[in-house]
């Protein structure tokens, strides 16, 4: 059975994590083909508007999206939960609401499933996520900087991480197993 392409999205309205990676349908084998972190700053609040600037990111965040998606057959997706304040849970709607534009099928994975995926424990710091990415794939183009002459990861790898912490939740799902079972019927029919 052919290798399948998918992409791995943790969205939030400052930063989007993307993941494209081949999948191995048999062996769930997860080779990263590419990683991208888009970043969207506000921009100065005496010049632009909030809500226009709002509808600025949200623009570039489904751009993100739309870009990891391009010959995927699926995205496997973090949806977010929760917030803790007012412009918070407006962020998180936005997040929300990028995401239902995305333009492959969806597989949604919830935070803890992803930490436990993963790492193993729902109560997973960003530094154990990054750890844990890292190791699995030590090869992919992390983000990282000088220091001291010295090259470092940044915290900024978090949301990476995250991304692809959401193709190896994904990979535990039924509809994943759907979507496997589909391909090679698909395949031995042709």
């Amino acid at each position: 059975m052919k290798q399948i392409m998918v992409a791995g999205i943790d969205p939030s309205l400052r930063n989007l994590g993307t993941v494209r990676a081949l999948i191995d349908p048999i062996t769930r084998r997860v080779e990263v083909v590419g990683m991208t972190l888009y970043t969207t700053e506000s921009r100065d609040k005496k010049t632009v508007r909030k809500n226009s600037d709002d509808l600025r990111r949200a623009r570039e965040l489904r751009s993100g999206i739309d870009r990891a998606c391009v010959n995927c057959s699926v995205a496997m997706v973090e949806v977010p939960v929760g917030s803790q304040s007012a412009r918070a849970s407006w962020g998180l709607g936005i997040a929300v609401g990028v995401l239902a534009s995305c333009p492959v099928p969806m597989i949604e994975v919830t935070p803890t499933e992803v930490k436990l995926a993963t790492v193993g424990s729902k109560t997973a710091s960003k530094e154990d996520m990054i750890l844990w990415a890292m190791e699995r794939h030590p090869n992919a183009p992390w983000i990282r900087r000088k220091m001291k002459g010295k090259e470092v990861i940044t915290n900024a790898n978090e949301h990476l991480a995250d991304a692809l912490g959401t193709i190896y939740a994904g990979l535990h799902t039924e509809t994943f197993q759907m979507v496997c079972a589909v391909r090679g019927a698909a395949e031995v029919a042709a």
